[in-house]
């Protein structure tokens, strides 16, 4: 296994009175593609949004014990949110590019970060288009709006938007889930290659996808981390039967 580069130590988060994640502790390797399966509603985005404090923007939410993103607890009251969604970025299930141009949605980020330069900003959108593997089918079409991609295209569009501000980690929030075959095929490809570069961690419902694409599998129920392993070992040899239970399909 590759060196972790998130550690997570008896995580425990409430909203409000309800319990939605038990003592979870788990490491994440670095350059590598964990995916997170398990039944609707059972801690997967919960525990995705944690790893970026997406989870700050919900009242009433309560995290305890310790996340560790590169040796430095990211919970803590002393923690750059916006430095670390830079560093951590996000993917959504649902395609949501900005109401601008392709070439606007690339460069929305840097322009925040203080780059003006156009040549620098050219070069960003070209590299991060190339690396989402979608500057074939936009090269042209840079200035037209990003609302007017196909669903596949938008989802790698914003693949590109988040990749923009050169971050550590990506996390993808069922990326493939509103997308047809051919586009799942595409995003799946980009999330392989990907993955030299970057550590993904990676929600799906879809088992075929996690036997794929991933590297190490995480079975959430109910607020539980159940087992993590190796992907082949979780589907091939579960250690808990309601492992086996989930991913044979008698339950869930």
């Amino acid at each position: 296994m590759n060196e972790p580069i998130i550690k997570v130590r008896d995580l425990d988060l409430w909203y409000g009175e309800h319990q939605a994640l038990r003592k979870i502790s788990m490491d994440i390797p670095e350059r590598s593609i964990t995916a997170l399966i398990g039944p609707s509603g059972c801690g997967k985005s919960t525990f995705l949004r944690n790893i970026n404090r997406m989870n700050d923007l919900i009242p009433a939410c309560r995290v305890e014990g310790t996340l560790e993103y590169r040796g430095k607890n990211i919970l803590g009251n002393d923690v750059d949110v916006t430095d670390l969604r830079r560093k951590v970025g996000m993917v959504f299930q649902k395609p949501n590019p900005f109401p601008m141009s392709i070439y606007d949605n690339i460069a929305y980020g840097p322009r925040i970060g203080g780059i003006r330069n156009k040549t620098e900003l050219d070069e960003i959108v070209e590299r991060s288009l190339k690396a989402a593997a979608i500057w074939e089918e936009t090269k042209d079409r840079l200035k037209k709006s990003a609302l007017g991609m196909s669903g596949g295209q938008q989802q790698r569009l914003c693949i590109a938007r988040a990749l923009a501000v050169e971050p550590d980690v990506l996390l993808m929030d069922e990326p493939t889930s509103a997308l047809d075959p051919i586009s799942t095929g595409k995003i799946e490809d980009l999330a392989e290659e990907l993955k030299k570069e970057y550590t993904i961690v990676m929600v799906t419902h879809n088992m075929q996808q996690a036997v794929r694409i991933s590297d190490r599998t995480a079975f959430f129920l109910l607020g539980d981390l159940v087992e993590y392993g190796e992907t082949n070992q979780i589907f091939s040899d579960p250690r808990d039967k309601r492992t086996e239970d989930y991913i044979t399909g008698r339950f869930g």
